[in-house]
């Protein structure tokens, strides 16, 4: 075994031949840890864990009492595990039944999971994400999400409500917030009542600020459902909602924000690079999307890290 001279290692706790315990780290009593696991710097294992000998664990991990760690489970930096939450690494368990592999589960940077948390196998739990107490997830969590309930949906995006930092784009429109998140918008479009019917208007290049080059509508979204997950490099966008209402959550890669379409004279102006998502849907909304580019997959950024890293250079060129 290899452990650090600078961990603590309860008397009562159970260190296996094989097993690497990092500097720092503290396992209380207990505990225990099997050989092939691998436990980060400065982490803490509190009382009755256990760890598997295929487990991964990164630096400055809490892990809280009662918690197993099953092979295939591979926790990143950061990471807080409440008391009691369940890991599976078995779809379809059967006593004395070993499978060939273990279905992996990953926890990424700076993740909480509350307590009594189930994980199903196969599962992504996104960086920066919570997990309500008690939630049963059955499938992957996305990055900065909060997910809650039994299966667990998304119920909020950290930090999103009340967004840190002075604002950088002021709304165009009465009433309406103000934006953090670099370059997006919330604007108001003229809306004309009369007895004939509503009107509302909006001019490309004026209040809708690009020429138009493609427009897409969504609508009979599940309202546990959330789409978007993704930035554009190039691609401008404007979204409508033009009948119910759905959340908007913009985060440029150092804030993000929360906005409301619950009108069809409130518009949304979404810059490039910037990761959208979107949820919160009514029954009945229909959303209308203005983009400044055909179609194109490869202007699509899917994956969060490289967003981050993409937008990190970005910001950087442009001081």
């Amino acid at each position: 075994m290899t452990i650090s001279p600078q961990a603590f290692i309860h008397r009562h706790a159970l260190i296996d031949e094989g097993a690497r315990i990092g500097a720092r780290t503290r396992v209380w009593a207990f505990a225990h840890v099997l050989g092939g696991a691998v436990v980060g710097e400065d982490c803490n294992l509190c009382d009755h864990t256990f760890i598997e000998g295929g487990v991964v664990v990164g630096n400055r991990v809490t892990v809280k009492c009662g918690v197993q760690l099953w092979d295939g489970l591979a926790i990143e930096d950061d990471v807080f595990i409440g008391p009691n939450v369940t890991f599976t690494n078995d779809p379809f368990p059967r006593s004395r039944r070993r499978p060939n592999r273990y279905t992996p589960i990953r926890v990424c940077v700076g993740a909480s999971i509350g307590a009594n948390a189930t994980i199903l196998p196969g599962i992504t739990i996104g960086r920066n994400s919570m997990v309500g107490a008690g939630a049963v997830v059955t499938g992957n969590v996305p990055p900065n999400a909060i997910v809650k309930g039994n299966p667990a949906r998304v119920a909020g995006y950290v930090d999103a409500d009340d967004p840190a930092g002075v604002a950088r784009t002021p709304a165009e429109g009465r009433g309406l917030p103000a934006s953090v998140v670099r370059g997006v918008i919330l604007k108001q479009l003229p809306f004309i009542k009369d007895m004939r019917g509503d009107l509302t208007v909006g001019e490309f290049e004026k209040e809708i600020p690009f020429p138009c080059r493609r427009y897409f509508v969504i609508l009979s979204v599940p309202s546990e459902k959330v789409r978007g997950e993704h930035a554009h490099r190039a691609c401008h966008q404007f979204l409508i909602c033009l009948r119910g209402s759905c959340a908007v959550v913009a985060d440029d890669g150092e804030r993000r924000q929360e906005f409301n379409l619950d009108a069809p004279n409130k518009g949304l102006y979404l810059p490039p690079m910037t990761w959208g998502i979107q949820y919160k849907y009514t029954n009945d909304a229909c959303l209308l999307v203005f983009a400044s580019h055909i179609y194109d997959p490869d202007d699509y950024i899917r994956s969060y890290d490289v967003f981050l890293a993409e937008a990190g250079k970005s910001q950087s060129t442009s001081r």
